[in-house]
């Protein structure tokens, strides 16, 4: 008994630490080419299933594809309903385990065969270099799986002949409940569905578990397999606890049509089975588990939209909506973390420039106390996420992208301190003489506001940012000795003159911070600054 205990735990062992090295040696591998296909192919909800599944199918671990997907979507790189079609592709993808397990793992015996690619692996982990010893743990890892197989295998056998699940009730509601609760408990102690399904395709392979049993156990598998999602977003952000209910939600929705529908898919598997070929036991159980999932995908893909909806209604956005990207779960990605502050930024940019639009309409009450507090918040909150955000290395420089959002923290926080300019500075726009100064500087805003936000902003806006920012200096340069000029002729009284200078030096403030602010967030990267920053006043 004790050498069967041992099989079992082996063999389960072998082939989760096999997972674990093939999923961390191929993202390691595969670079940051992984995690920018998954955004980059996520425009709509069908493209995010697609990316979901063909990213899952190759880490092997729809785990992993989940958290991440959590992180992008607090880092606000991809929006909600994207994060569900890619959670759906994730479900799906992980049935590809069942297929590896049963056309290979359990047809060929190749626990013998796989150990030299386990000593090559090794091998290439020790000599090669950085990039190509990753690939050493993913082929030792892929060597692992099927040597764990083997040894499941030979632990189920033996199994067999002590205990027979097969004994259990396995017709009725109360028989599926009892398999889909035990399916459910593997996974969540294994922390792995595709180790619970290897384990449950072993047994019925070796005749341990009935058919039916092992499709219950399956269902429960996939349900089981939510917890790690749901762990990783204890403690995050908003969208995060969303797309872990939207995981919750449809792989628990897809195990009860399976379980409703259990005729109907057995039904299908030994029609297949009769006359497409299909190999009866794990093959059929891999098909059953591919098929139910494709099924849930089938019937709520078309309803991403008000799946997302819905998921958002139970889950309403709370907390500030500045820094709502601002998730400490995504600090331990570096890129993605500067990535979440830099939205933060640009949100909490924009809501500077709207609050100065209305100041410059309507020349009074440039910010509403409630607005003030929130964007001065969020500049400091933004400040503590990006100090806490880790070096790459301390051998290697800082990424362009941290050093642009010091840029623009340090013009934030110049823009933020003229959100409330003194009244005599208010009283001056006023003045005709301001109102070529008032228009463009109102202009300037809305179109950084719009370039920002990505909505209506034309394609040169960088450079038209850096036009109206240096007409801004002109004016106020010209502006200035024409002023002066006409107090010293005793047109203006010197008081009012000297309003007037602060009023101008106010506005072209204004218009030099939201430039460089949104060359240094939206991406303009413009170096020559010679037009405008030249003749800048101290500012």
């Amino acid at each position: 008994m004790t050498a069967l205990i041992f099989k079992l735990v082996g063999g389960i062992g072998l082939f989760l630490m096999g997972m674990v090295l093939l999923t961390d040696g191929i993202k390691a591998f595969a670079g940051d080419a992984l995690k920018s296909a998954l955004v980059r192919f996520t425009g709509t909800p069908f493209k995010a299933f697609v990316s979901g599944a063909l990213v899952t199918a190759m880490v092997q671990s729809s785990s992993a594809t989940t958290v991440t997907v959590i992180g992008f979507v607090s880092a606000g790189l991809l929006t909600f309903p994207q994060a569900v079609g890619v959670v759906f592709g994730a479900s799906l993808g992980t049935t590809g385990t069942g297929w590896i397990v049963s056309v290979l793992g359990l047809k060929v015996s190749l626990g013998f065969y796989a150990l030299p690619l386990v000593g090559f692996g090794a091998f290439l982990n020790l000599l090669a270099t950085p990039r190509w010893r990753s690939l050493g743990v993913a082929l030792a890892g892929f060597g692992l799986i099927f040597i764990g197989i083997e040894t499941l295998q030979d632990g189920m056998k033996g199994l067999s002949s002590v205990f027979h699940l097969a004994q259990l009730p396995a017709g009725g509601p109360w028989g599926h409940v009892l398999a889909m609760a035990l399916g459910i408990l593997m996974t969540v102690i294994m922390q792995s569905s595709s180790a619970a399904v290897a384990t449950t395709l072993t047994a019925l392979h070796t005749g341990t578990v009935s058919f039916e049993q092992a499709a219950s156990l399956v269902i429960g598998a996939a349900i089981g397999t939510t917890v790690t999602g749901v762990l990783a977003a204890i403690g995050g952000s908003n969208p995060a606890k969303r797309t872990a209910l939207a995981h919750v939600s449809f792989n628990l929705a897809t195990g009860v049509i399976a379980i409703v529908l259990l005729p109907a898919f057995f039904w299908g598997i030994s029609w297949a089975q009769q006359h497409a070929g299909l190999d009866p036991g794990a093959m059929s159980l891999a098909a059953f588990h591919t098929a139910f999932i494709a099924l849930g995908v089938v019937v709520f893909l078309p309803l991403v939209e008000p799946f997302a909806r819905a998921i958002e209604r139970v889950l309403p956005e709370d907390g500030p909506a500045l820094t709502r990207h601002l998730d400490d779960t995504v600090l331990q990605a570096p890129a993605v973390a500067l990535e979440a502050n830099r939205r933060a930024l640009a949100d909490t940019a924009c809501e500077m420039f709207s609050v100065f639009q209305a100041a410059l309409t309507g020349h009074s009450g440039v910010a509403a106390e409630p607005k003030y507090s929130g964007i001065r918040v969020a500049l400091d909150r933004s400040q503590e996420f990006f100090a806490r955000i880790p070096a790459l290395s301390e051998h290697t420089p800082p990424s362009q992208s941290r050093v642009d959002q010091m840029h623009a923290l340090d013009h934030l926080s110049r823009l933020q301190a003229s959100l409330i300019p003194p009244e005599s500075t208010l009283q001056a726009l006023t003045d005709p003489r301001l109102k070529p100064a008032l228009e463009l500087g109102k202009q300037l805003m809305s179109v950084g506001e719009a370039g920002l936000r990505g909505t209506n902003a034309p394609p040169d806006w960088h450079a038209q940012m850096q036009s109206m920012a240096a007409r801004l200096a002109e004016l106020r340069r010209n502006e200035r000795l024409a002023v002066l000029h006409q107090t010293a002729d005793g047109v203006s009284s010197p008081t009012h003159t000297l309003f007037l200078l602060d009023a101008m030096r106010w506005l072209d403030g204004l218009g030099y911070h939201t430039w460089r602010i949104c060359n240094y967030l939206g991406g303009g990267k413009m170096p020559d600054i010679s037009s405008a920053e030249a003749h800048a006043p101290s500012r």
